[in-house]
């Protein structure tokens, strides 16, 4: 998308897209979003979304879809073997990432239960980037280890580094050369879940690349925040500015054996799947899918929502589409550091992180902070954040707690779904809460699950300090909303 100058001065993303259709929101008195967040014991997935005005707990199957996608879910095929819809789009995934082969799956998570079964076993390493929740788990559950090798500027939480996500090449290489025997693949996470939203430069992907194969194992990404990725290299990396987006699709897909991706995140719809070059590496797999998905031309998903994801595939190979999500989550970010709220730079991928860790310093980690914030916000805004931190991790084999190495609260920026005035809104609530972080305390499992416990465990308050939070809104803002 070329630059967009305003006469009067202003520095604000343009939508290059119209509202077609609304959905009605509801902002509920603060005095109920803390009876709403204490209901859901302190995390926000568990909150009901009648209590809630901005959801950016997440961009994982929100994204508006464009009119093209819902246009192309009339002419779904839903044959329950040999649709048409599944040649359409293993053609659409042939055509951009050159893959001869797809394994079609509900989501994400189930591409990667697909992929740690057939090659994880008790001892393997795994190396990354940067782990992601359930990618570990799926690991660990089989006996497996993550060993992370992101660079040391991708925990940095202040940075100018264009790609934090990066791989330290020569802790690669000396991994392979200590342990190798015990490593099937190496996983490469297209922007950088856990740490902002952290990109690869193109030329660190083919590096890695090289490495992993130098050594005969397989390289297999995570594209499910591709998009992103692909608008950083267009805009980031100097070497690959005269590149289109399909071309530097294609220089990345050229150097992986194996792509699984959440279309819930790239392609704007709701489902996954696994592209494969390899017809041996298909069929090691390929008995999984009707097994624990579906039959093999549908793998547990819609078939319209199939042909939304061969559309939407297609869209991400233009910039003005993928651009919109960047440039919104930059313009947020670049807001609340003008106005000295500690957030993660430069600004990622997939929404904005606000530092916990910065944000109430006097919230132990061993007090969830990140967790903490995410309640916090919710009460000052009715805006849904997810914690990105501790309550993130999982415990030890001996029960100890595993600090995580950062304490982010995402606030994700589904595509195309809020207005700049929403946006506007988050800002202004999170820089009043910034200003009242003293009041801010920590809190404490009361309803801990063994494994995944982000997702639905409970936590109470260690203080009265959501209740006093509740008071200075309501002094500083009286009757308003």
């Amino acid at each position: 998308m070329p630059e967009i100058q305003f006469y009067t001065g202003e520095n604000i993303p343009l939508e290059l897209h119209k509202v077609r259709i609304v959905q009605k929101l509801d902002l509920v008195p603060v005095e109920r979003r803390a009876e709403a967040i204490a209901e859901a014991g302190n995390n926000t997935f568990l909150l009901k979304n009648k209590d809630i005005y901005l959801d950016m707990l997440t961009d994982s199957g929100v994204n508006a879809m464009s009119d093209r996608q819902l246009a192309a879910m009339m002419v779904a095929d839903d044959s329950y073997a040999g649709s048409a819809t599944f040649t359409r789009l293993t053609d659409k995934l042939k055509e951009i990432f050159d893959t001869d082969y797809f394994l079609p799956a509900h989501q994400g998570r189930a591409a990667e239960n697909i992929l740690a079964m057939t090659f994880v076993q008790k001892g393997s390493i795994i190396p990354m980037n940067y782990h992601f929740t359930t990618t570990k788990a799926h690991i660990t559950r089989l006996g497996g280890y993550v060993e992370e090798l992101v660079i040391d500027e991708g925990i940095k939480i202040e940075s100018d580094h264009p790609f934090k996500g990066n791989f330290d090449l020569e802790r690669l290489e000396d991994l392979f050369k200590e342990k190798g025997d015990r490593i099937p693949f190496v996983r490469i996470e297209a922007g950088t879940n856990l740490i902002g939203g952290q990109p690869l430069s193109l030329e660190n992907i083919e590096a890695v690349a090289d490495i992993v194969h130098r050594y005969g194992k397989l390289v297999v990404m995570d594209a499910s925040l591709l998009q992103d990725n692909l608008y950083f290299i267009k805009t980031r990396e100097e070497k690959a500015k005269d590149l289109s987006i399909r071309e530097i699709t294609r220089r990345i897909s050229d150097k992986m054996d194996i792509i699984y991706f959440s279309a819930r995140k790239l392609g704007f719809a709701r489902g996954g799947g696994i592209a494969i070059h390899d017809k041996e590496l298909y069929l090691r797999m390929r008995e999984l899918v009707p097994m624990f998905e579906g039959f093999l031309t549908y793998g547990g998903m819609s078939v319209r929502e199939m042909e939304a994801m061969a559309v939407g595939l297609e869209e991400t190979m233009d910039f003005d589409v993928i651009s919109q999500g960047p440039l919104f989550i930059k313009y947020m970010t670049d807001e609340l550091v003008r106005l000295g709220v500690p957030v993660v730079t430069p600004a990622g991928g997939l929404g904005c992180h606000l530092d916990a860790t910065r944000f109430i310093p006097q919230v132990r980690q061993e007090e969830y902070p990140a967790g903490a914030l995410a309640a916090a916000v919710y009460i000052a805004g009715g805006i849904r954040g997810m914690e990105r931190g501790t309550i993130s991790e999982q415990r030890e084999e001996d029960g100890s707690e595993h600090l995580a190495s950062v304490e982010l609260l995402r606030l994700a920026l589904p595509r195309r779904v809020f207005t700049l005035s929403q946006v506007k809104y988050a800002i202004d609530r999170i820089k009043w809460l910034y200003d009242h972080r003293d009041l801010i305390g920590g809190l404490r499992f009361v309803e801990e699950p063994s494994s995944l416990r982000f997702f639905f465990g409970r936590l109470d308050p260690v203080s009265d300090w959501q209740d006093r939070l509740v008071r200075a809104f309501r002094k500083d803002f009286g009757e308003s909303l």
